[in-house]
């Protein structure tokens, strides 16, 4: 392996690790041990998560957000109800992005999200507790291939979104 290949690779695993423990520590720093306990099944009964992911959607549609795949998770994972995979065309656009649907959310639904990785801007992650966002640039996203861990077989196949 060369060294510029060493390089990357550190930085990739380090990547990687920091995407395993994101979501624990944003939990466990919230104090949702019993969301993470908790059986896996929807969260939210009275549609709160439904109409969180539509705001989330219309503000990524209105800052030109690439490639949106919205995954439902509900009866797979008792983190989130959603997860939502997007795409800017830059560093900069990731970080706006993410920044204007962190304010939008405060604003319109008195949402306080975590975010991480706003300040590289190749990966960003916003936890709104019920959906989970991840905003990419297309070669970061291009490599981790996130949405097709999370789709189910055959929506994966066909590239198809949940």
């Amino acid at each position: 392996m060369l060294p510029w290949e060493q390089v990357r690779r550190r930085g990739v695993d380090r990547r990687a690790a920091q995407e395993d423990n994101v979501l624990s520590s944003l939990h466990e720093a919230a104090g949702s041990t019993a969301a993470r306990t908790a059986p896996m099944t929807a969260r939210s009964s009275d549609g709160q998560s439904d109409a969180l992911l539509a705001r989330i959607l219309s503000s990524l549609d209105d800052d030109k957000a690439e490639n949106v795949v919205t995954i439902d998770l509900r009866g797979r994972s008792s983190v989130a109800d959603y997860m939502v995979v997007c795409s800017g065309r830059s560093s900069r656009q990731v970080g706006a992005i993410a920044e204007k649907l962190v304010e939008r959310l405060k604003e319109e639904m008195g949402r306080n999200c975590k975010i991480e990785g706003k300040e590289q801007g190749d990966w960003v992650l916003i936890d709104t507790q019920d959906v989970i966002v991840h905003v990419f640039r297309p070669e970061v996203r291009d490599f981790y291939q996130l949405e097709k861990m999370w789709l189910p077989a055959a929506a994966a196949a066909a590239g198809k979104p949940v």
